[in-house]
């Protein structure tokens, strides 16, 4: 077993690891809403006002700070007032870019803002810009925010909620670039200027309103769009990349049966929205100081099962996206003086799901339980940190790490090894404060393809790990496949 050195600094206080790096995405897609996270009020699985409680606790286990709703492509042809009022007298719509299913609209903006209420995390909507108009999305802020006396304030009562709820993120459109209008920058920049002008803060409610960015590395959008806006009422612009193992969008392979060179492809990819963060960033400066990224959609996106509809996006879960999710969220935290949010795709049933749900069955996918093991970052201080590496497969670096240290002077150190062959011994100094307990977790298995299924259950779900506090600092071992958290007090 190879030995790495590695450091942590646990004085040198890089950025603020926002709470939202951590945060979901839920579009009406699939299975992702409806016989997903919602089931309605007479379903016989146990729910609350329709969702799912099962899907809430494992929701709050995590610690889910932001769920972005309705979509997604679905956003930009989502009528909202449709979603409201008597469920029985709501209009169906078909669901035109997701499977050509009838949406009846029984989950509306009454039913995810409860939700996120009951979860304790903040709402961030994708608005209408597509088809909609910018009178549509100024009365919906209206409906949702406003405490006075008005048109949209009254309906908001009639239909059984008094006070106003509280709407921090607003992104204006999605996707512009492609299912949103096909738009050009400079086009949809002058629509972002026009629409956010109407979208009011009411009362104390304040939105962090967010531009529709790139997709990928589309370098002249992010240019153009910047240019355009120029700081014009938007706190940060959105970013979209999803983890292709061929980068082939028309071939994306299968999701469980995969050869180790496909693999570590799918990893070199993933490591590439660092690359982009920081390019992407480095135009944003040329025009403004203060402006933040958002990867409001990131995750893997494989075929879908067989025997499934093309439209629902549903994909099996292995270790693989595991070491994904655990790549890109330590990417995340070294990258939180520009990453203000990001959004896994998505919470439920569809694509990189954190669960399954079958019937009243639900499965946590090894994608939740990194997102459980790396809770303990949001909202703490990214540190300085090293570790020495090895190459992995030829093609990537084996270990990617982050470091982070909370108001109560307690640090997290997240590790990941990508490594199909080669297990490590991390030995690691700590510099600054001491520590004398150290509590370790590793999610590991034998074979990548492996995953949880309703037949054979949770087989991969995180264990305790050894982790041993030296004169210097700490020390665990890394498997090969791995990831582990280590907690110091």
């Amino acid at each position: 077993m190879k030995k790495l050195k590695a450091v942590v600094n646990t004085l040198d206080k890089k950025s603020h690891i926002n709470r939202e790096i951590y945060g979901h995405f839920s579009e009406h897609l699939g299975r992702c809403i409806y016989n997903g996270i919602y089931v309605g009020e007479n379903s016989d699985i146990p729910n609350t006002n329709g969702v799912r409680n099962d899907i809430i606790e494992a929701f709050k286990e995590i610690k889910m700070p932001v769920l972005r709703w309705p979509g997604g492509c679905f956003a930009d042809e989502y009528h909202w007032k449709d979603g409201i009022g008597e469920k029985s007298e709501r209009p169906k719509m078909v669901n035109t870019h997701w499977g050509g299913v009838t949406e009846d609209n029984s989950f509306g903006t009454h039913e995810f803002f409860n939700m996120c209420e009951e979860l304790g995390c903040e709402p961030y909507l994708a608005g209408n810009v597509g088809s909609g108009t910018v009178e549509e999305l100024a009365d919906w802020i209206e409906y949702i925010t406003f405490d006075g006396v008005s048109p949209m304030a009254d309906l908001r009562r009639k239909n059984g909620r008094e006070k106003p709820w509280k709407l921090k993120y607003l992104g204006i459109g999605n996707e512009n670039w492609g299912c949103g209008g096909n738009m050009r920058p400079e086009y949809y920049a002058d629509l972002y200027r026009r629409y956010s002008t109407y979208c009011r803060n009411f009362g104390g409610n304040e939105l962090y309103k967010v531009a529709g960015g790139p997709n990928v590395d589309d370098y002249n959008w992010t240019t153009k769009l910047m240019e355009g806006i120029n700081d014009f009422h938007a706190k940060a612009i959105s970013l979209h990349y999803y983890t292709i193992p061929s980068g082939d969008f028309f071939n994306k392979g299968s999701a469980t049966d995969f050869t180790d060179e496909v693999y570590y492809q799918t990893i070199k990819n993933a490591m590439h929205i660092g690359t982009l963060i920081e390019k992407h960033n480095n135009i944003m400066k040329q025009h403004s100081d203060n402006m933040k990224l958002i990867v409001d959609e990131w995750g893997c996106w494989f075929d879908v099962q067989e025997g499934t509809n093309p439209g629902f996006l549903f994909q099996q879960n292995t270790m693989r996206d595991a070491i994904v999710a655990a790549v890109s969220l330590n990417i995340f935290n070294e990258h939180s003086d520009v990453v203000a949010m990001a959004n896994l795709a998505q919470a439920v049933n569809v694509l990189q799901a954190l669960l399954l749900t079958e019937g009243e069955k639900l499965v946590k996918t090894p994608t939740y339980h990194v997102f459980n093991m790396y809770k303990t970052h949001q909202d703490a201080e990214l540190l300085y940190s090293y570790c020495e590496n090895e190459e992995a497969g030829g093609k990537i670096p084996a270990v990617t790490k982050s470091a982070s240290i909370d108001k109560d002077g307690h640090v997290t150190l997240t590790f990941s090894n990508a490594s199909l062959e080669e297990d490590f011994e991390i030995e690691c100094e700590l510099v600054g404060n001491s520590f004398t307990k150290a509590e370790a977790q590793v999610l590991t298995y034998g074979d990548v393809h492996a995953y949880n299924d309703f037949e054979d259950g949770e087989r991969i779900v995180p264990a305790e790990h050894k982790a041993e506090i030296t004169e210097k600092g700490v020390k665990f071992t890394l498997p090969k496949l791995s990831v582990v958290s280590v907690r110091l007090f």
